[in-house]
């Protein structure tokens, strides 16, 4: 098993466990969302949620896979699809080269970078294999999960609760700075919470 499916395992069992659906994640997930996150079909992500494993492929047909599935899935404000000439601009380059990575699979990595960073992908986006890239896609999800299912899990990990333990041995200007941190952080959550409604 390859380091990157053992950590994407790994965060799907902790997932089915926080969703209540082992096995099932395909469900309770945005499937087309990690897609489009990810350049990775939906049924191969389907297949990655449920334990399955994706096909091998080459750098190079990976590459190749990930530009094409941007032309597909990207469009433009007027909502129509970008042009090879448009994509090329976008890279920094000429139609014809973009030809010639779209056939080789071998893009130079400042274009390919200028072509991620335009469309807002992570980086990795175009070298990534699929378990290694849903693995990275699936952390903010994860993340987003533990936070409801333990509210408190972000104050211990900063340390925060063990601080708030250790108040009746604080001094009066040491238990004013800990109110004002936990003033700060009430405040700071009011505002995103009025943010979101």
């Amino acid at each position: 098993m390859s380091d990157a499916h053992a950590a994407l395992t790994e965060v799907l069992g902790r997932l089915g466990e926080l969703t209540g659906r082992p096995g099932r994640l395909p469900e309770a997930l945005d499937v087309a969302g990690l897609s489009y996150r990810t350049g990775i079909p939906v049924g191969t992500v389907v297949e990655l949620l449920c334990g399955g494993r994706a096909a091998e492929t080459c750098l190079a047909q990976r590459v190749r896979q990930r530009l094409d599935f941007i032309r597909e899935t990207r469009r433009r404000p007027d909502g129509k699809r970008y042009s090879l000439d448009e994509l090329a601009r976008i890279a920094g380059t000429s139609r014809q080269w973009l030809s010639v990575w779209r056939k080789s699979g071998m893009p130079s990595l400042e274009h390919a970078d200028r072509l991620r960073r335009f469309f807002g992908l992570p980086a990795g986006f175009f070298t990534a294999d699929e378990p290694e890239a849903l693995h990275e896609a699936l952390q903010p999800v994860l993340q987003d999960l533990e936070a409801q299912a333990d509210p408190l899990l972000r104050l211990r990990e900063c340390g925060l609760v063990r601080l708030a333990a250790r108040a009746p041995q604080m001094n009066a200007r040491q238990l004013a700075t800990l109110a004002d941190l936990a003033e700060m952080i009430i405040t700071s959550e009011r505002a995103g919470d009025a943010g979101r409604a």
